[in-house]
């Protein structure tokens, strides 16, 4: 292989010793894995908009090799990996990468899964592949000088792929040149444009993983049956960096610290299920209210940010009023009356009858967006909040760095309360105490010999005391 970037990228990615995995990166990485496994448990009973999947693959004649999380089904890898992406990122409640902002494990989690079920590994190995999928992924969001949405892409499921691919090469057990060859078979079905966005009526928001996921198992897959691919898919002439940033990348920040630095260490974990730029202004608004007014007692609120948050706030008239859930999801007007009138935002804070809600959406028409000059606000987790009282008064307050970010990290016990509470939300329940079990055995899954076997055994719980399988 000629020794170019991708060929670099690729060698470091399938050599790495898995031994060589800090105790903190081991930690972090497991927090990933309990925290992606409950999430997509949780979208499989609160989800409607994964439903076609479901169906679609219970429609499809295949070999039983692979779990979908929730629904306790076996499927086939491509299938399971497809359904399992939808679910990842379905309610908006999965890992974030604050810095660029991403998601980087929504569609590599599915993507291990699948393939860890057809080629057993031990814990640490499953470890290894997710800590460096995720890193591949940042670190291509960090090395960017031209962002992709200047192309009209939508960046999140276009870099996660290439982190999927690479988890899911490793655990087939791919050399160098198949790891390049999967990753040009990505290249050549990889693609989220940005109009998801800006259609109003649009899920595709919600299940947009299932693509990358699917589309990096495939790649895989025809990699390991020789189809060959690029010599250097990601700097080529015509290759991942042309094609989606005009060519304009550095380097440096794909390889500075690269097997001794992971990024799955910065990762922010959500105690809101929405979208991570919503988070500020949900914790200011949670603070404001302690000075004891009501609702009806505001006049107006002015939401001050970035650019990131900015897409959060318009057009107006659609954030103010959004029509499906996971809109409302990415609506700052939205999330900000959420925080006003209800005593918690939780995954039931957006459901149809909210759309709906009179009282919330008059708080949200109220609602304002105005471009903050500060470099504070260069990131998604800053935000804040102006609201002007009819007694006259103005109370404010920012927050730089929203709740769950690693210098304000959520502990292992609430990362614990929440796994409990998603996966009592799946399509087949499960009971408090087995989820207990199951967490301690994620945090321990370097201790694993069958990593497939630990993570899937939860899809295998008996389901919890009370209502029969949700249907949608």
């Amino acid at each position: 292989m000629n020794p170019g970037l991708s060929a670099r990228l690729a060698r470091h990615a399938i050599e790495f010793d898995a031994q060589r995995l800090s105790p903190a990166v081991i930690r972090a990485t497991q927090r990933a894995i309990l925290d992606g496994i409950g999430v997509m448990m949780a979208a499989s009973g609160d989800s409607p908009d994964v439903r076609p999947f479901l169906e679609l693959v219970r429609a499809q004649p295949c070999s039983p090799q692979a779990t979908v999380l929730g629904f306790n089904i076996r499927a086939g890898t491509l299938q399971a990996a497809l359904v399992n992406g939808a679910l990842a990122h379905a309610l908006d409640y999965e890992d974030a990468f604050d810095r660029v902002p991403l998601h980087p494990n929504a569609s590599l989690l599915p993507a291990a899964l699948a393939t860890a079920e057809i080629r057993a590994c031990t814990g640490r190995e499953f470890l290894a592949a997710v800590a460096l999928g995720c890193d591949l992924v940042c670190r291509l969001g960090l090395s960017l000088r031209r962002p992709l949405e200047a192309g009209g892409w939508y960046p999140p499921p276009i870099l996660g792929a290439f982190g999927a691919t690479l988890a899911a090469a490793r655990l087939a057990g791919l050399d160098a040149r198949g790891l390049c060859d999967a990753w040009s078979l990505l290249l050549a079905q990889n693609s989220c444009p940005g109009e998801i966005k800006f259609s109003a009526g649009s899920t595709l928001r919600a299940v947009r993983e299932a693509f990358p996921a699917h589309a990096a198992v495939l790649a895989v897959q025809l990699a390991a049956r020789g189809v060959r691919g690029f010599e250097a898919p990601l700097e080529g002439k015509a290759g991942f960096y042309a094609l989606f940033a005009g060519g304009e990348y550095d380097a440096a920040a794909l390889f500075d610290g690269l097997g001794t630095r992971f990024t799955i260490e910065e990762l922010s974990f959500k105690p809101w299920p929405c979208c991570r730029g919503t988070h500020a202004y949900i914790e200011a608004a949670q603070i404001l209210r302690r000075a004891g007014f009501q609702a009806e007692d505001i006049e107006s609120i002015v939401c001050v940010g970035g650019m990131i948050q900015r897409m959060l706030a318009e057009p107006p008239t659609r954030k103010r009023r959004p029509r499906t859930p996971i809109d409302a999801k990415f609506s700052i007007p939205f999330a900000v009356a959420l925080a006003l009138t209800e005593p918690e935002v939780t995954l039931a804070s957006f459901n149809s009858a909210a759309l709906e809600d009179a009282r919330l959406l008059d708080l949200a028409a109220k609602c304002e967006f105005q471009l903050g000059e500060d470099q504070e606000f260069s990131h998604a987790a800053c935000g804040e909040i102006a609201l002007r009282l009819r007694d006259g008064r103005t109370l404010r307050h920012r927050v730089p760095h929203a709740l769950g970010e690693p210098t304000r990290p959520l502990s292992d016990s609430a990362l614990r309360t929440k796994f409990i509470d998603c996966v009592s939300r799946a399509a087949n329940p499960v009971a408090a105490a087995r989820a207990s079990r199951f967490v301690e055995r994620v945090l321990n899954l370097e201790h694993e010999s069958d990593a497939a076997a630990a993570l899937c055994s939860i899809a295998a719980a008996p389901a919890a005391a009370g209502p029969d399988q949700k249907d949608f």
